[in-house]
């Protein structure tokens, strides 16, 4: 067989996956009544709620926020069905992207007073032991279950150990904008920046690998977790309204060829409107380069968020003043920008 036909008969073996898919997504459908919205009309999010409550029809405005109500709809559909209803169409430029944006580490979703690293380490880790004096927040040590690799990663909280593991956007931000996310408000920025959904601990060295690459340029070592994998991946890009590409697609179909069952993972427990920037104070306190510690080893006053790199002479200048407040203050940690608990690298005496 030639390498054309070859491709053509895989390009036709997607094609009847998919086409299985929808057929399956439509024959669950409802029809609309002479009073429902045409198709791509504009509607607002209660309207889309009830579309896809009737029949998981694709959104055709700016998506919901509430990731529950849209994965609620699509419970019970396999993730190759929810993939038949993603939009198909190239990238977007990536002008105007920033990683800041999504607010990672910047809202507190479920309101526990932690930042958003910690709460994945404190779910995704086994062992966990925390640190003193942290609200429970800080995770000190665990072990992981690296569904990328299939290995055990033990993690210990240091300047050297921190990067062992990761927190990966398994859509990461990057792509996502790329593919939808420029035209959702901030609120949906940020939640999508933070939702546990689109959140896993990984191996730091795989998670770097992978850098904003989507399924069709990369897949986890670990070939057992792939179906798991692009599941999770189409469950956000579904409930976010984020689009593929067509060789993402098929790279997804051609994963789920072998499970096409899979489900989509469970979604978001919280609530939208829990979705908010954190608190800054309207008028920042320049931070001291070494901060004092509070009377007593009490909670520090917020120094607000105005403080970068720039600001220290030193390394171990800024690694003070991040360990000083980032228990308390999770909106104060942009200068791990690697969210690898270790602040500044580029400065002198970084590790």
């Amino acid at each position: 067989m030639s390498l054309t036909s070859g491709t053509r008969g895989r390009r036709r073996t997607l094609v009847a996956l998919l086409g299985a898919a929808l057929l399956a997504a439509t024959a669950a459908c409802e029809p609309l009544d002479a009073t429902s919205p045409a198709a791509g009309s504009v509607e607002d999010d209660e309207g889309l709620h009830a579309d896809a409550a009737a029949g998981l029809a694709a959104p055709e405005s700016a998506p919901t926020t509430d990731t529950t109500a849209t994965l609620d709809a699509a419970r019970g559909q396999s993730a190759l069905v929810a993939l038949g209803l993603l939009e198909v169409k190239g990238r977007a430029p990536k002008t105007g992207y920033d990683r800041d944006l999504f607010a990672y580490r910047g809202v507190d979703l479920d309101g526990n007073g932690c930042d958003t690293r910690n709460d994945v380490l404190r779910r995704d880790l086994t062992a966990v032991t925390l640190k003193p004096g942290t609200q429970d927040c800080v995770v000190l040590s665990g072990t992981l279950a690296d569904p990328y690799s299939g290995t055990s990663i033990p993690f210990v909280r240091g300047e050297s150990t921190s990067a062992d593991v990761q927190i990966d956007h398994v859509v990461a931000l990057s792509d996502a904008w790329q593919k939808g996310a420029q035209r959702l408000d901030d609120a949906a920025r940020q939640r999508l920046g933070n939702d546990p959904l689109n959140l896993l601990a990984v191996s730091g060295p795989l998670n770097t690998q992978k850098g904003d690459g989507d399924a069709a340029t990369w897949l986890p070592p670990n070939t057992a977790y792939r179906c798991a994998y692009v599941a999770r991946q189409v469950a956000v890009k579904y409930a976010y309204g984020l689009w593929v590409t067509a060789a993402e697609r098929d790279a997804i179909a051609g994963v789920l060829a072998s499970c096409p069952d899979e489900p989509l993972p469970a979604g978001s427990t919280l609530p939208p409107e829990r979705v908010a920037p954190a608190p800054v104070d309207p008028a920042p306190v320049d931070p001291a380069p070494v901060p004092a510690p509070a009377p007593g080893g009490g909670v520090p006053a917020n120094p607000g968020n105005a403080v970068n790199c720039g600001d220290f002479a030193t390394w171990s200048e800024a690694q003070a003043w991040f360990e000083t407040y980032l228990p308390h203050f999770g909106d104060v940690a942009e200068l791990d920008g690697d969210d690898n608990g270790v602040a500044c690298e580029r400065l002198p005496g970084a590790p």
